[in-house]
């Protein structure tokens, strides 16, 4: 079964004079997941998005669609990126999920519902 595993980061926290430190720390944590999913033989891809000031959304409302500068949500988290991994279980997917390196935020983990997939 296959699931995402969204990366949402406060992306301050490599601001400041620590900032690179961490994200090359974060960069390497990361690296180090990719060797251990690939030592674990679980299959995965993921990548990593540029910063939210790139994002443009398109919001719908009553039929009528709006640009918008930014991220999709008003938070102070931005989705930084992601892996869809394909393991056994929600289980084993909250184990990896565990692993990513994040200084400040969460991991959304969900199903991925396969096209033309049945409920």
């Amino acid at each position: 079964m296959q699931f995402m595993l969204m990366i949402n980061e406060d992306e301050s926290a490599y601001a400041g004079p620590d900032g690179a430190a961490l994200l090359e720390a974060t960069l390497a944590g990361h690296m180090k997941l990719a060797e251990d999913l690939v030592a674990a033989g679980v299959p995965f891809s993921g990548e990593r998005l540029k910063p939210a000031a790139t994002a443009t959304t398109i919001r719908w409302e009553n039929g009528t669609a709006t640009l918008h500068d930014g991220p999709f949500a008003e938070t102070h988290e931005e989705l930084g990126g992601f892996y869809i991994i394909d393991v056994e279980s929600l289980d084993a997917a909250l184990e990896w999920a565990r692993r990513i390196p994040v200084p400040k935020g969460g991991i959304e983990v969900r199903p991925v519902w396969p096209m033309g997939a049945e409920g």
